[in-house]
Formats: C-alpha cells, sequence, structure tokens
C-alpha cells in the first residue's frame, strides 16, 4: 500500500479521502439523487392516475367549470387518459434533467473541481440562449400550454388559421397537420394565435337549405323535419347525432331563394357524414314534393371565330 501510495505521490491523509471518503460521496450523492428522482416519479405516477380516473389536480384542469365537467364526461375518459400520461411523460423527462444537473455538479465538486466557473458559465449561456433563441423557448412554452389546457389532441381536426385539417402529431416545438388535399402542414406552436377545435366532446351539423320564393314553407319545414328525425330515429345513427333535431325556420333572404335553416348535434367528427346523408335525403324529398331548389348559371358569350 505504501508503494502504492508513493508511486501516486499521495500523502496517507490525501489517499484516505482519494481512495474511501471520495467514492462514497461520490456514491452517497448518487443513491441519493436515484432515490429523489424514483420519489419523484411515483408522485407524478400518483398524480397521472388520478387524473385518468377524472381527479384531476387544477395544474391540469380545464379553467372553466363548464369545461372540466364536459371532460369528465365518459367518452372523454380515453381523451383524459392520453392527455394524462403525456403530461407525465412531460414531468419526469424535466424532473430527470435536473437530478442529473445537480447531481453531475455535486460529483464534480467532490473531485474539487472548481464549479464555481461552471455555474457562471451556465448563466452566461442561459442568457445568450434566452436572447439568441427567443422563438424556440416561446415554441416550447406555448407547447406546454397546449398540452396542460387540452387545446387539441392527435386526430382532432382543427383550424389554426392558415392551416388546417386533422392532427397528425403534437410536440413541443410544432404541431403536424395534414389537410383534405393530403397536404403536410408543419405549424410552430409559438405562431399559433387561435385554435379552432371541431373534434371536442360534440359537433353539430347546420344545413341552410335554400327553396324558391314560391315554395310552401310550412311543407318545407315538415319535410326537413321529418328528414331529420329520420335520420334521427335510424339505429344506424344511434351515438352519432346525440340530441333530436332542431328546425330553426328561416334564417335569410337570398337573391335565389329563402334560405331554412335545420340543426343537428352530433359526435365529434361526425358532423360532415351526417351534412352528406341529409342532402342526400332532402334532394330525394324535394323531388318528390315538386320543390324546387334554386340554382344559378352564368352565362358566357364566345367570341367569333375570326379565322378567314
Amino acid at each position: 500500500m505504501r508503494d502504492l501510495l508513493n508511486d501516486l505521490k499521495l500523502p496517507e491523509g490525501d489517499a484516505f479521502h482519494f481512495f474511501v471518503a471520495t467514492p462514497s460521496a461520490i456514491v452517497l450523492i448518487i443513491i441519493v439523487g436515484l432515490v429523489l428522482r424514483w420519489l419523484a416519479h411515483r408522485a407524478i405516477d400518483r398524480v397521472v392516475r388520478k387524473a385518468e380516473q377524472g381527479s384531476v389536480p387544477s395544474v391540469l384542469a380545464n379553467s372553466k367549470a363548464g369545461e372540466f365537467l364536459a371532460d369528465l364526461r365518459p367518452e372523454a375518459s380515453a381523451r383524459r387518459g392520453q392527455r394524462a400520461r403525456t403530461m407525465g411523460s412531460l414531468l419526469k423527462s424535466i424532473v430527470s434533467g435536473v437530478v442529473v444537473g445537480i447531481v453531475s455538479l455535486m460529483i464534480l465538486d467532490q473531485l474539487n473541481v472548481n464549479i464555481a466557473p461552471l455555474l457562471a458559465s451556465a448563466g452566461i449561456l442561459g442568457v445568450a440562449f434566452g436572447f439568441g433563441a427567443q422563438s424556440l423557448v416561446k415554441d416550447f412554452l406555448a407547447g406546454i400550454f397546449m398540452i396542460m389546457e387540452d387545446q387539441y389532441g392527435v386526430g382532432d381536426v382543427v383550424d389554426l388559421g392558415e392551416a388546417s385539417g386533422s392532427v397528425e402529431a403534437v410536440g413541443l416545438r410544432v404541431t403536424r397537420l395534414r389537410d383534405v388535399n393530403g397536404t403536410v402542414w408543419y405549424v410552430r406552436n409559438g405562431e399559433i394565435l387561435r385554435v379552432g377545435n371541431q373534434s371536442q366532446n360534440w359537433a353539430r351539423t347546420v344545413l341552410d337549405i335554400t327553396v324558391g320564393y314560391e315554395s310552401d314553407l310550412d311543407v318545407v319545414q315538415g319535410i326537413l323535419r321529418e328528414v331529420a328525425h329520420e335520420l334521427w330515429d335510424d339505429p344506424a345513427y344511434k351515438g352519432v347525432i346525440i340530441e333530436e333535431p332542431e328546425v330553426w325556420g328561416v334564417e335569410r333572404f337570398d337573391k335565389d331563394g329563402v334560405v331554412v335553416r335545420v340543426v343537428l348535434k352530433t359526435a365529434p367528427m361526425q358532423q360532415w357524414l351526417v351534412a352528406r346523408t341529409m342532402r342526400e335525403h332532402i334532394k330525394s324529398r324535394f323531388d318528390k314534393a315538386g320543390i324546387r331548389i334554386p340554382s344559378s348559371f352564368q352565362t358566357t358569350t364566345q367570341p367569333e371565330d375570326q379565322t378567314p
């Protein structure tokens, strides 16, 4: 042992610290870090399980009482669970990063490495990062709050302004959409100023049917009511149309005719299917009843052939 100390040129007191005290302290730091990480992850898992069951902490719940109650409906349980697991994964990643950073600095300190320059450099890098990557930080913060507030999720049909379509992926920096033409849009979360979600909780089919001015409006509204209730009573549409349809009556007068509105409350993302089916049935019933649906045709004059 003495020969080894002589080769390393270490006094016996320093040797004790080098071979015993320092490794023991490092091992203890690592164990404490792992324990803290495990406790934090366990606490996050408990929060996630409560959120999946509907007992949502205030940080994960929507701000308005009405929205909170709507999120507790049975059909929202899958979405609520997905949202809770996403937030849990994000929180675990943050906790792991913080613990690893603190443990690493403490280990370097035990190895007699001066960590003051590292802390100063981290502060300088943080300031530089804040100034040089403001848009990136803005995107990350916006993504975190979008997930927390459940503004939209994968599979939802949303309108984000210039881009609209079905959400294919939601990240902390960008959201990926695919529109009806198949075009994929990548939208930075920090650039999203407003979100129109057509898939949350319920949707509504609103049909404005134009009929000629000579049509009997009572007959027209009766046909619309019958067609809507036939669809409402159809077993194939049970769970698709979730409330009794309503005919709201005359909506406005156009140059082509009178516009009558009928509305049906539907399950999320089913409003387009109901609208197409309603149009088919309405056209068939109007044809049988002799009710005219006006249409405008633009007449164009072709120039005469000037070929000699």
